[in-house]
Protein backbone atom coordinates (compact mmCIF):
# COMPACT_ATOMS: atom_id res chain seq x y z
CA UNK A 1 0.00 0.00 0.00
CA UNK A 2 2.78 2.28 0.96
CA UNK A 3 4.59 1.64 -2.72
CA UNK A 4 0.95 2.28 -4.58
CA UNK A 5 1.20 5.25 -2.16
CA UNK A 6 4.16 6.66 -3.95
CA UNK A 7 3.45 5.67 -6.81
CA UNK A 8 0.46 7.55 -7.11
CA UNK A 9 1.84 10.74 -5.71
CA UNK A 10 4.45 10.62 -8.18
CA UNK A 11 1.74 10.44 -11.04
CA UNK A 12 -0.36 13.00 -9.42
CA UNK A 13 0.92 15.07 -7.51
CA UNK A 14 1.75 18.28 -9.99
CA UNK A 15 -1.16 17.86 -12.12
CA UNK A 16 -3.05 19.51 -8.81
CA UNK A 17 -1.17 22.94 -9.25
CA UNK A 18 -3.02 24.63 -12.22
CA UNK A 19 -4.12 28.46 -11.61
CA UNK A 20 -7.02 29.01 -13.51
CA UNK A 21 -8.00 24.94 -12.58
CA UNK A 22 -11.12 24.57 -15.33
CA UNK A 23 -13.24 22.38 -13.83
CA UNK A 24 -13.82 19.10 -15.53
CA UNK A 25 -11.64 15.97 -16.95
CA UNK A 26 -8.50 15.68 -17.68
CA UNK A 27 -6.55 12.59 -19.45
CA UNK A 28 -2.43 12.44 -19.02
CA UNK A 29 -1.16 11.83 -22.57
CA UNK A 30 1.21 8.74 -22.59
CA UNK A 31 4.36 9.14 -21.05
CA UNK A 32 6.65 6.48 -19.26
CA UNK A 33 4.11 6.52 -15.79
CA UNK A 34 0.91 4.55 -15.80
CA UNK A 35 -2.21 6.35 -18.00
CA UNK A 36 -4.25 8.41 -15.66
CA UNK A 37 -7.61 10.57 -15.31
CA UNK A 38 -8.12 13.11 -13.36
CA UNK A 39 -11.74 15.16 -12.92
CA UNK A 40 -11.94 18.28 -11.13
CA UNK A 41 -15.27 19.65 -9.19
CA UNK A 42 -15.98 22.90 -7.57
CA UNK A 43 -16.35 21.64 -3.41
CA UNK A 44 -17.02 24.44 -1.07
CA UNK A 45 -14.79 27.62 -1.03
CA UNK A 46 -12.31 25.60 -3.07
CA UNK A 47 -11.85 21.71 -5.75
CA UNK A 48 -12.29 18.41 -5.24
CA UNK A 49 -9.72 17.05 -7.26
CA UNK A 50 -9.97 13.01 -8.01
CA UNK A 51 -7.09 11.17 -9.89
CA UNK A 52 -7.76 7.46 -10.86
CA UNK A 53 -5.68 5.29 -13.09
CA UNK A 54 -6.62 4.28 -16.64
CA UNK A 55 -7.81 0.65 -17.09
CA UNK A 56 -7.39 -1.24 -20.28
CA UNK A 57 -10.80 -0.56 -21.29
CA UNK A 58 -9.71 3.74 -21.26
CA UNK A 59 -11.97 4.44 -17.84
CA UNK A 60 -10.78 5.14 -14.56
CA UNK A 61 -10.38 2.09 -12.43
CA UNK A 62 -12.64 2.59 -8.78
CA UNK A 63 -9.91 1.31 -7.03
CA UNK A 64 -6.71 3.06 -5.18
CA UNK A 65 -8.86 6.31 -5.72
CA UNK A 66 -6.38 9.87 -5.25
CA UNK A 67 -8.34 12.58 -3.56
CA UNK A 68 -7.53 16.12 -2.34
CA UNK A 69 -9.57 19.14 -2.16
CA UNK A 70 -7.45 22.40 -2.28
CA UNK A 71 -8.52 26.14 -2.44
CA UNK A 72 -4.95 27.13 -3.81
CA UNK A 73 -3.64 29.13 -1.14
CA UNK A 74 -0.85 27.14 -0.63
CA UNK A 75 -2.20 25.53 2.73
CA UNK A 76 -1.52 21.95 3.07
CA UNK A 77 -4.05 19.66 2.37
CA UNK A 78 -4.67 16.01 3.19
CA UNK A 79 -4.26 13.59 0.26
CA UNK A 80 -6.84 10.48 0.67
CA UNK A 81 -6.71 7.13 -1.02
CA UNK A 82 -9.98 5.25 -1.17
CA UNK A 83 -11.36 7.44 1.29
CA UNK A 84 -8.50 7.18 3.85
CA UNK A 85 -5.61 9.41 5.02
CA UNK A 86 -2.36 8.55 3.08
CA UNK A 87 -0.18 10.51 5.38
CA UNK A 88 0.40 12.73 2.75
CA UNK A 89 -0.39 16.59 1.92
CA UNK A 90 -0.28 18.80 -0.92
CA UNK A 91 0.04 22.51 -0.81
CA UNK A 92 -0.82 24.03 -4.03
CA UNK A 93 -0.49 28.06 -4.43
CA UNK A 94 -1.71 29.68 -7.51
CA UNK A 95 1.00 32.36 -8.25
CA UNK A 96 -1.15 33.92 -11.39
CA UNK A 97 -3.62 33.51 -13.63
CA UNK A 98 -1.92 30.30 -15.74
CA UNK A 99 0.79 29.31 -13.18
CA UNK A 100 0.67 27.38 -10.06
CA UNK A 101 3.42 25.45 -7.75
CA UNK A 102 2.84 22.14 -5.75
CA UNK A 103 4.77 21.01 -2.55
CA UNK A 104 4.27 17.38 -1.47
CA UNK A 105 4.97 16.05 2.21
CA UNK A 106 5.04 12.01 3.14
CA UNK A 107 4.36 11.78 6.46
CA UNK A 108 5.60 15.59 7.35
CA UNK A 109 8.61 15.98 5.33
CA UNK A 110 9.09 17.08 2.22
CA UNK A 111 8.42 14.65 -0.91
CA UNK A 112 8.32 16.86 -4.53
CA UNK A 113 7.86 19.55 -5.93
CA UNK A 114 5.86 20.63 -9.17
CA UNK A 115 5.07 23.44 -11.49
CA UNK A 116 2.20 23.73 -13.85
CA UNK A 117 1.35 25.67 -16.35
CA UNK A 118 -2.23 25.87 -17.94
CA UNK A 119 -2.50 26.59 -21.76
CA UNK A 120 -3.61 30.14 -23.03
CA UNK A 121 -6.37 28.30 -24.34
CA UNK A 122 -7.14 26.37 -21.48
CA UNK A 123 -6.95 22.62 -22.94
CA UNK A 124 -3.45 21.54 -21.75
CA UNK A 125 -1.45 21.30 -18.71
CA UNK A 126 2.22 20.78 -18.49
CA UNK A 127 3.14 20.08 -15.40
CA UNK A 128 6.93 19.76 -13.68
CA UNK A 129 7.53 17.20 -11.19
CA UNK A 130 10.86 17.50 -9.36
CA UNK A 131 10.89 14.05 -6.87
CA UNK A 132 14.62 13.70 -6.74
CA UNK A 133 15.00 14.34 -3.69
CA UNK A 134 13.37 11.69 -2.21
CA UNK A 135 13.60 9.05 -4.69
CA UNK A 136 16.65 10.24 -6.84
CA UNK A 137 15.21 7.51 -9.39
CA UNK A 138 12.31 9.43 -10.41
CA UNK A 139 14.14 12.17 -11.22
CA UNK A 140 12.34 15.12 -13.14
CA UNK A 141 9.59 14.55 -15.27
CA UNK A 142 7.21 16.44 -17.38
CA UNK A 143 3.80 15.44 -18.09
CA UNK A 144 1.09 17.02 -20.26
CA UNK A 145 -2.69 16.53 -19.74
CA UNK A 146 -5.51 17.60 -22.10
CA UNK A 147 -8.78 18.31 -20.99
CA UNK A 148 -11.66 15.87 -22.66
Amino acid sequence: MKRLAIVLCLLSAGSAAWAQLPVGTWVKRPSSTPPMIMTIEPAGPGLKITYRMLGPDGKGMNQNVLTVVTTLDGKEAPMMIDGKDSGQTMATLRTDANHASTIIKMQGKDFGRSTTELSPDGKTMKVENDFSAMVPSAGKQVEYWDKR
